[in-house]
């Protein structure tokens, strides 16, 4: 399903969302709602995987979004039992653009001591070199999803159970990886040793449940427990939670952009909340990068709370001066050519009596290739304003992600073959100005900014510097950053 517009194009994509279930009657049904609350994080597909003791494992894989498929009594009716496991995607390995359904997670594999279902968030980054030795060694792939080689290693693995042999076959996987999976009898997450991608456990009466974001957690009344650990593994039966480890201890470097745009703002994370977090990030950009104005806008809707913080510290009066319209759906039919190359202006609206004859902020969540924000500033300037400066609540994206969002490749980055000055210049506003990564760091909580020994944090897309080799890249031509 391609973007529905312009607007859509210029974002990084939400990666994934998995949400798993155990101990409930139709857990399916609890599956399904966590999956609708994590739809920011994919809206391309989504499945759902069951099992019962009568009907074995039953799966549903649907493209679109989970409110038009796993709302309706028919298709659910046709996913009993008390466990189950569900994925929404946004591809970020495999066939980019023109997923099949074959592509579309949960993932299912029959092992001699029975069936397991796997979802996966992140992505694998040496998938290529264990898809062409798997392929060597005799085995079928059915998709083109990196996710996709995690089955084929358990099925090779001779340990004798399904958590053992996950356990093995995670040790060849490299990457970031926020797993739920499922057997008959247990619920299973596990998170990579660096714990790039999250992951967090919550309990409903005796179910328990896992999720991408706690948000999910509280559509279906869950407490929230705790996040699961890097390189933990958690097995969840109807005895209770037992936690392995897996993987040899390292430092966490935690994907830092989750703060700043991919999970719910309504969500927590590390303790804090996301909402809060984007209202202190705004707060230092205000401190680092003044302007006299007279309003703060947010484009909608991500950069909203750090425009808050922005009014809030600086003391200019905060303003919707864009109006997103909120039934402008990715599947909006585009009949003409007058119509497509109305691009951003079908999701956003200049408020205009508010603009006209201001000096206007506008603040967003990042810059990736510029395209609608040259749109959106020439928007504003057409409804009069004075003067366009936009303020950027992240540091500049100048690289790619290799770990589960699919981010444009490096040459179409505007910042990594610009300045900020000359990204200015490109855009035609007054001023622009990122935050820098220190006070993106003390934002999130670390008031001694960024430890460049040993980050706090995975910034690979702003700072270059990636925690786990991205082998299969560089293996297809991909230039690492050059020592300093």
């Amino acid at each position: 399903m391609p973007p529905a517009n312009p607007f859509d194009d210029d974002k990084l994509r939400e990666e994934c969302g998995v949400f798993g279930a155990i101990g409930f009657e139709d857990a399916a049904n609890f599956v399904a709602l966590g999956l609708h609350a994590l739809q920011h994080r994919g809206q391309e597909a989504g499945g759902i995987v069951s099992h019962d003791m009568e009907h074995g494992f039953n799966s549903a894989r649907r493209f679109g979004y989970v409110r038009d498929n796993f709302t309706k009594a028919p298709l659910m009716q046709t996913l009993p039992g008390p466990i189950a496991i569900g994925h929404v995607r946004y591809s970020t390995a495999g066939s980019k653009g023109n997923t099949q359904i074959r592509d579309v997670q949960p993932f299912f594999g029959e092992f001699a001591m029975g069936g397991a279902a796997i979802a996966h968030n992140g992505n694998i980054t040496n998938a290529a070199a264990l898809r062409r030795e798997l392929v060597e060694r005799g085995s079928i792939f059915q998709s083109s999803s990196d996710s996709e080689c995690i089955i084929h290693l358990m099925a090779r693995s001779l340990q004798r159970d399904i958590p053992a042999r996950m356990e093995d076959a995670l040790r060849r996987v490299e990457g970031a990886f926020s797993i739920v999976a499922m057997t008959r009898t247990k619920l299973i997450g596990v998170r990579d040793p660096l714990g790039v991608r999250p992951l967090v456990l919550g309990k409903l009466g005796d179910g328990w449940a896992l999720s991408s974001e706690t948000c999910a957690l509280d559509i279906i009344g869950a407490e929230f427990v705790r996040e699961i650990a890097p390189g933990e593994m958690v097995v969840i039966t109807k005895d209770g939670v037992e936690s392995r480890q897996p993987f040899r201890s390292k430092k966490s470097r935690f994907c830092i952009f989750e703060h700043v745009y991919f999970s719910r703002p309504d969500s927590i994370l590390g303790g804090r909340s996301v909402y809060e977090t984007r209202e202190a990030i705004g707060r230092e950009l205000a401190k680092e990068a003044p302007v006299e104005a007279d309003l703060v806008c947010p484009v909608p809707d991500s950069g909203t709370p750090a425009a808050i913080g922005f009014s809030l510290a600086s003391g200019i009066p905060y303003a919707m001066g864009i109006i997103r319209n909120q039934y402008m759906g990715r599947t909006f039919i585009e009949p003409t050519e007058q119509i497509r190359n109305m691009g951003v202006r079908l999701k956003l609206n200049v408020n205009r009596a508010l603009i006209k004859g201001k000096r206007v902020i506008l603040v967003d969540d990042s810059v990736v290739r510029g395209t609608t924000s040259r749109k959106i500033k020439e928007m504003i300037l057409d409804a009069g304003a004075k003067e366009v400066h936009f303020r950027i609540a992240s540091p500049p994206t100048a690289w790619p992600c290799f770990y589960g969002v699919d981010t444009p490749e490096r040459s179409k980055l505007l910042a990594a073959t610009m300045s900020a000055d000359e990204m200015s210049s490109y855009l035609g506003v007054d001023s622009l100005k990122f935050i820098s990564l220190d006070g993106l760091y003390r934002a999130v909580g670390e008031s001694k900014g960024r430890n460049a020994e040993c980050p706090q944090y995975c910034d690979a897309c702003f700072s270059g510097e990636y925690p786990v080799e991205p082998s299969d890249m560089i293996e297809s031509g991909f230039e690492m950053k050059a020592a300093e």
